[in-house]
């Protein structure tokens, strides 16, 4: 299968390109710097020129394309617009001729009650309410011959890099010290990096309006603070944050590393045979793997 993918020259994309690969597929991803261009043809993927903003390159490479993943993303004012926009481009250049894999993320679920599944109501901390509007107009394409997929991952982690990294392990480098959100005892959900892109090239056979908890487990933080103590190189020391400080520290993401969530990803699992590798995200972190 010839597919095109957008950030692939991301944390996540890295990861998804060889796994594409290694499932014997044919793989062109965007790429918006000279530097991204070296990093994904490096990985073994074919590199065509261009950022989310080009609708017209966005369209033409999906168009010539048997599937897409949607990985890319912008941090910026406008990224609900760009994201939606840039949706929109590779639908109508894919013509419903394969999938279209969307990226979501399980913090749009907000505070869970006990564990949940896909069915579950969301409730969005602020930084990620955009989501909701743009991901139902993209399932809502499948009613008009598209094949729209929604893959939603936990905190991904893995190869000593991604978000708990930068706003836990690094910190904690610099200054001594993991932060640890009041008393730490919410369930973090986690996937590990090279299980989610198992699943990014799964959903690529999955239904048209289908939706998946890309997750593996849920952890209490408290558990996992040693274990990003001692990737740090700092083991045994934390720094306790009350919300309001840690919302200065971090900015509004801080609102999400506070959420309480306990999910099941069992319908990617029974669906498409997603068969998560990683179920042990405390060592897996201490030891950077």
């Amino acid at each position: 299968m010839k597919v095109f993918l957008t950030g692939g020259s991301g944390y996540i994309g890295r990861a998804t390109i060889e796994a594409l690969l290694r499932h014997g597929h044919d793989v062109t991803s965007l790429a918006r710097s000279d530097r991204a261009v070296e990093t994904v043809t490096a990985l073994g993927a074919k590199a065509v020129v261009g950022d989310l903003t080009d609708l017209d390159v966005l369209r033409t490479a999906a168009a010539a394309a048997d599937g897409v993943i949607h990985l890319g993303a912008v941090n910026s004012p406008e990224a609900a617009a760009i994201d939606l926009a840039a949706a929109e481009a590779m639908l109508e250049g894919l013509d419903g001729r394969g999938a279209y894999v969307h990226t979501g993320g399980v913090w749009v679920y907000g505070d869970t009650d006990g564990v949940i599944d896909e069915t579950a109501e969301m409730n969005p901390p602020a930084i990620t309410a955009w989501r909701l509007d743009n991901e139902a107009r993209v399932l809502a394409t499948a009613t008009s011959g598209s094949r729209p997929v929604l893959v939603m991952p936990g905190l991904v982690y893995g190869r000593s890099a991604g978000l708990i990294e930068a706003f836990f392990v690094e910190p904690a480098r610099a200054t001594g010290a993991v932060p640890v959100i009041d008393d730490g005892v919410n369930h973090t959900t986690l996937v590990h990096v090279e299980d989610i892109a198992e699943l990014y090239v799964l959903a690529l056979d999955a239904p048209a309006g289908a939706l998946y908890l890309g997750v593996a487990q849920s952890v209490p933080f408290k558990e996992l603070a040693p274990a990003l103590a001692e990737a740090a190189g700092r083991p045994g020391s934390f720094e306790q944050l009350t919300a309001e400080e840690a919302a200065e520290r971090m900015g509004p993401i801080a609102e999400a590393y506070t959420l309480d969530q306990r999910m099941t990803g069992d319908r990617a699992k029974r669906e498409l045979g997603w068969t998560p590798k990683h179920l042990d995200a405390v060592a897996d972190l201490a030891k950077g793997r």
